[in-house]
């Protein structure tokens, strides 16, 4: 599917056929039944080989969640909405052979705090920021997915040294292309990002959403993997719990709300020094690969031929394999 790079941007979903992604299965934790019983967070870590445990600290003011198991450099993981750190369950297990791997909740999500404000992307990072450094790592290498993306980025924006290596996959920072999408695109010239839209609106998705967050996930996922069979009942369960809370909607919203404070935070950052790994999907590919050299001076680009944006969950042996090759 053909894309500009204004509609490109961003949580891209298409709705193109393509052939099967390669995925690892993950156990369900005993006992687990699928649309009725959804395992804690403690149950979901346990559940992952490589000695996972979920983790709570406390850092820049506010009480974060965390996965963390395995040995070695550290790699933080950070997912997007309307996921949690679960969306790494198939590339954290191999990870964690060589690496320390640290799978957050960042601000907002998940058994994270929703507090009422700091969903800019720099807050969030400084949240991260002052988790690994409570944890004992002063320099992490961070990959981050969709609004994880952006979020990662801004870490390695603003902490230079704290940062070994930065990969985002499938959704660059937020700029002002943002405001040029249009609400209503032309037949045969993209399609609505109406979340954008709706997750700007004031109070109206708490009341709509909540109780309600399986119906938008099973319509994200119906336009945005190539087998519906990549992410099956039990995860967009665990995600719907997630998510289903006003406040767990309200604190989504607000990550989308902080766009345009986002936009003038990235007019102040200069050219990230780390190497720059970009896994790009097949709606995301030729803006990585025009837009990432602009923003640091050592990158590399990876198609995920097979993922529409999902790639976690739609390639994650290519993504994996990528991580393990880069980050070593």
């Amino acid at each position: 599917m053909s894309l500009d790079r204004r509609t490109m941007i961003s949580l891209g979903a298409g709705s193109a056929a393509l052939a099967m992604a390669g995925g690892v299965a993950v156990a369900e934790p005993a006992g687990a039944t699928p649309g009725h019983h959804v395992p804690t967070d403690a149950a979901l870590a346990r559940s992952l080989p490589g000695g996972f445990r979920s983790r709570h600290a406390h850092a820049n003011g506010v009480r974060l969640h965390y996965v963390t198991g395995g040995s070695g450099d550290p790699v933080v993981l950070l997912a997007g909405w309307p996921q949690t750190w679960w969306a790494w369950r198939h590339i954290m297990p191999e990870l964690a052979r060589s690496h320390r791997v640290i799978a957050v909740d960042v601000r907002g999500m998940g058994g994270s705090d929703k507090p009422q404000g700091g969903y800019d992307k720099k807050t969030m990072a400084r949240d991260v920021y002052e988790l690994v450094r409570s944890l004992g790592h002063s320099r992490v290498n961070i990959v981050g997915h969709d609004m994880g993306a952006m979020v990662a980025y801004s870490f390695a924006a603003n902490h230079p040294a704290a940062t070994r290596r930065l990969s985002v996959v499938d959704t660059l920072h937020v700029d002002e292309t943002q405001y040029d999408i249009p609400l209503l695109p032309r037949p045969g010239h993209g399609f609505n990002l109406w979340w954008w839209a709706f997750n700007q609106v004031q109070g109206l998705p708490e009341q709509l959403a909540a109780g309600r967050m399986r119906h938008i996930i099973d319509w994200l996922f119906a336009h945005s993997l190539p087998d519906q069979s990549l992410v099956p009942d039990f995860d967009r369960a665990v995600y719907a719990q997630r998510y289903d809370s006003p406040d767990a909607v309200r604190a989504g919203t607000a990550w989308y709300k902080a766009a345009h404070q986002d936009i003038a935070d990235l007019k102040t950052y200069g050219r990230v020094t780390a190497p720059v790994l970009g896994v790009a999907s097949q709606l995301t590919y030729d803006q990585f690969r025009q837009v990432l050299p602009t923003l640091a001076p050592d990158v590399r680009v990876v198609y995920a031929d097979r993922s529409i944006h999902y790639i976690p969950e739609e390639q994650p042996e290519l993504l994996t394999r990528e991580l393990l090759k880069f980050l070593a």
